[in-house]
């Protein structure tokens, strides 16, 4: 049989028969790591120690010591080990996806009768006897017609669909807890038993389309949470219990500060103890952007549809813009505006009044504008995730070469803010190209490299957010930690080469002739 080179950590290589798995390739180490061992990395895949290695790779092996692998295993896991519960406890329920999310895991179920809170106690009763069982875990390649046919006389048409969006040359993985089955990519644990039975809990239930679109049925949503020991549960239900204390929907209430109303979802009534908070930081802003060059302007918030799509936002946002249709005098058809849902093309729209010179830059802007975006009302969440909301937004019209003087500025315009607010220390995050992106890959690689070496020549080494970039360009995201150590993105920087072209700002240079400006996206507050 061929051989592999196998690489650990370490920088030694072995070689193994093909097909090895990394489970015997623990066994083979030492007996002990052969024990302990949960998962591997394989080539920068996270592996299940039952599949196969078929080729020279990396390879570390993983036991419940690291917490990244074990707390996903141990999550998504569960998951599995709480459907199959479900499902015996109420065989008529339909199954569709459970994935791993932070601190825990949900899976959506089809039931006609409601779950209540009652019934997360005995779901969680029976997802002990299933980890103290320690049922095997198994798993098969199937073929697409078997899967298919699986399914069918299952009667599980959720699977269904799932398995007929999997493209065809990708294998079909399906994976056993006992005796229970799910179509899932993996990796898993070896046995139930593997899991900790007094270090999950059950957390609550809510409603969730099928695949998030409104036009599907209607599922129910079960939560969980899950950490390697006891300790670590009760540390999270502490934190919790602070954190419900210190939810901002109940001190808004209790404070009187603003309140919210069905009959005008996402937007907030603010009283006068809250808007006597909210004028105090506006003030405090107008005077940080005055001192820091900042020229204030009033963009309106009713603008036509040609400018939406001009600048791009139309295709991207379209289904977050509230839009208005009005009969123009004269016109032949109704005219198409979009309440603002940013304010990034009527800044470009200003700068575009009058012939600006080299001179004229680097062009600080800023306001406060009223911002209106389509959220859908599951996703609505207190003055955290509304439908109107006003942002301290600010565009920085620059050269290029004035990028990283620009950017060094605002982390030190913004450092100072957030000292002043009780936040002398913040993450800085480095978010890249997303998937769908406006712009060549060769203007992306000039603007990446742009804020990132501007953002070290300031100091700041900045932890990668691989495709969270917005769809014009990178950005720089601040972060800030709460009073129990919940994190909290505020404020942004991103360098935009995308935008000025769409809209055709310019400017004269030195040499006479026009040229395209950067601009840059910012936001202090949010």
């Amino acid at each position: 049989m061929a051989q592999i080179s196998l690489t650990f950590p370490d920088g030694n290589s072995r070689r193994y028969e093909a097909g090895i798995t990394p489970l015997g390739v623990a066994a083979d180490i030492s007996v002990s790591l052969g024990k302990k061992a949960i998962s591997a990395t394989v080539n920068g895949a996270h592996w299940d120690l039952a599949w196969p290695i078929e080729s020279d790779a990396a390879i570390s092996i993983h036991t419940m010591q690291d917490d990244e692998q074990a707390l996903e295993l141990i999550r998504h896991d569960l998951a599995h080990v709480m459907a199959r519960a479900v499902q015996e406890i109420w065989p008529d329920v339909k199954i569709t996806i459970g994935p791993v999310i932070e601190h825990g895991w949900y899976y959506d179920f089809d039931r006609e009768e409601h779950f209540t809170p009652d019934d997360l106690g005995r779901i969680e009763a029976r997802m002990k006897e299933i980890i103290n069982a320690r049922d095997p875990v198994r798993t098969e390649i199937w073929d697409r017609e078997r899967a298919l046919q699986h399914y069918r006389d299952n009667d599980e048409p959720y699977k269904v669909e799932l398995v007929d969006a999997i493209p065809g040359s990708d294998p079909i993985r399906m994976y056993w807890h006992g005796r229970w089955q799910d179509l899932c990519r993996g990796p898993h644990l070896q046995h139930t038993g593997q899991l900790p039975a007094d270090a999950f809990r059950l957390t609550s239930i809510a409603g969730a389309y099928w695949r998030g679109d409104s036009n599907r049925e209607m599922l129910q949503r079960i939560y969980g949470i899950a950490f390697k020991n006891r300790d670590g549960l009760k540390r999270h239900l502490n934190m919790l219990e602070e954190a419900a204390k210190r939810d901002h929907r109940r001190i808004g209430r209790e404070m009187h500060l603003f309140h919210m109303q069905e009959e005008a979802p996402g937007q907030v009534f603010w009283h006068p103890n809250g808007w006597t908070i909210y004028t105090t930081l506006q003030d405090y802003m107008r005077r940080r952007q005055r001192a820091g060059g900042y020229v204030e302007v009033n963009t309106p918030q009713i603008v036509a549809r040609k400018l939406w799509e001009e600048s791009g936002h139309w295709e991207k946002f379209q289904e977050h813009i509230f839009t208005l249709e009005v009969e123009e005098e004269h016109a032949q058809e109704k005219a198409v505006n979009a309440l603002k849902p940013m304010n990034c093309p009527c800044h470009v729209q200003v700068f575009n009044q009058g012939i600006k010179s080299y001179r004229d830059l680097p062009l600080r802007i800023a306001e406060f504008g009223s911002c209106s975006r389509y959220e859908p009302s599951g996703a609505l969440h207190g003055i955290m995730r509304v439908r109107g909301f006003t942002q301290d937004d600010g565009h920085i019209f620059c050269r290029e070469d004035q990028i990283e003087s620009e950017t060094a500025r605002y982390i030190d315009f913004l450092s100072n803010i957030y000292a002043d607010l009780g936040f002398a220390e913040f993450t800085v995050k480095f978010a890249d190209r997303p998937e769908v992106r406006a712009g060549t890959d060769k203007t992306w690689d000039k603007a990446e490299e742009a804020l990132l070496h501007a953002t070290r020549a300031a100091g700041i080494e900045p932890e990668m957010n691989p495709g969270e970039g917005a769809f014009y360009g990178p950005k720089l995201e601040f972060v800030l930690t709460d009073a129990i150590g919940r994190d909290w993105q505020c404020g942004t920087h991103q360098v935009d080469f995308v935008l000025p072209e769409r809209l055709n700002a310019t400017y004269v240079g030195e040499d006479g002739d026009r040229h395209r400006p950067v601009m840059l996206h910012r936001a202090a507050l949010g």
